[in-house]
């Protein structure tokens, strides 16, 4: 007999994959189509030739120990000064004297293709509203962590929806993170891949605002149920660079197929934003399936295993959920 999925090994897969699928991605991340086809083959990226993460699994690091270290009532104020530390690996050669946490670990610090309105609203100090026109994909990737340590999906969506505003004004990049995190915590109460989308899409058409978010989500759906995710099939959700495409894109390849392998190479291989669209594909496999269902040979050598794994210990130790 099989024996249940923990918590723990959600967590843990959910943090493990986001990293796996990042570092598929990163590989070609920027590359076209043809450009990927031609270098790797019809098959696409199936293979894990370099190992590196990019911002998007730093700054979700980031997002959990801002998570972690906070006061109920001051997770916004926490989420921001762990962004800001961030920011300084990312302007900083290593690690000042005194550095603390993940600010204290030098792998962090090395630049890998941050988004541009991540920096500049951070570079501005990272208030509320911030980038108003900006609804980059920089404020999906990174909000995994608030469906694993809200008390609540309805939680995790508020809570990732306000700290979006910190880099990302946009109502569109606030309601993709929001589901997102929604998703994820669906997914980590054991809920399905179709309920915790479902459940997501009914929470969106509640506000005109998120139409935008529930519109590329519907879309997904309705592909999800004709075309099984392959190599460049989710062309027609876009490229994944604003933020309600990436997350459509990582919804269609985690509904269309019960394969995680092959969810994940469809992710990343296609033209555009790869990296967070298998990063954030990764996170909810995780969350899904737990550690164990990811590919073996790629979550062994995904740099920063260990201090993922630290991090996934200390909010399984939280007892939030």
């Amino acid at each position: 007999m099989t024996a249940p999925l923990t918590a723990d090994d959600r967590i843990l897969g959910c943090l493990i994959g986001g990293a796996v699928g990042d570092a598929l991605g990163y590989q070609v991340e920027f590359d076209s189509w043809p450009q990927i086809e031609r270098e790797w083959g019809p098959a696409g990226v199936a293979e894990l030739r370099h190992n590196h993460v990019s911002d998007d699994t730093q700054m979700t690091l980031f997002t959990a120990e801002g998570l972690l270290e906070t006061a109920e009532g001051d997770e916004v104020a926490s989420v921001r000064r762990a962004y800001l530390r961030w920011y300084d690996t990312q302007t900083k050669p290593m690690p000042p004297m005194g550095s603390r946490g993940l600010a204290a670990e030098p792998w962090l610090y090395m630049r890998r293709a941050p988004g541009n309105a991540c920096l500049s609203g951070l570079a501005k100090g990272a208030e509320p509203g911030v980038n108003p026109e900006s609804k980059g994909c920089g404020t999906v990737m990174r909000s995994a962590p608030f469906g694993l340590l809200a008390s609540s999906p309805a939680e995790a969506y508020k809570l990732a929806h306000a700290c979006s505003a910190l880099t990302h004004g946009h109502p569109t990049a606030g309601a993709a993170a929001g589901a997102f995190a929604m998703m994820t915590a669906h997914l980590l109460g054991g809920e399905s891949a179709q309920k915790a989308v479902s459940h997501t899409m009914l929470h969106l058409r509640q506000s005109l605002d998120r139409s935008e978010t529930a519109d590329a989500l519907q879309r997904a759906f309705e592909l999800a149920g004709n075309v099984v995710p392959a190599p460049n099939s989710c062309a027609p959700l876009g490229e994944g660079w604003v933020a309600e495409e990436a997350l459509a894109i990582a919804v269609y390849c985690l509904l269309g197929t019960d394969d995680v392998r092959a969810a994940l190479v469809a992710a990343v291989s296609h033209g555009g934003d790869s990296d967070s669209t298998g990063a954030i594909l990764g996170n909810l496999l995780g969350a899904a399936y737990g550690h164990g269902a990811l590919p073996a040979e790629w979550t062994a050598q995904i740099e920063g295993r260990q201090t993922m794994a630290d991090l996934a210990a200390r909010i399984s130790a939280t007892g939030r959920r």
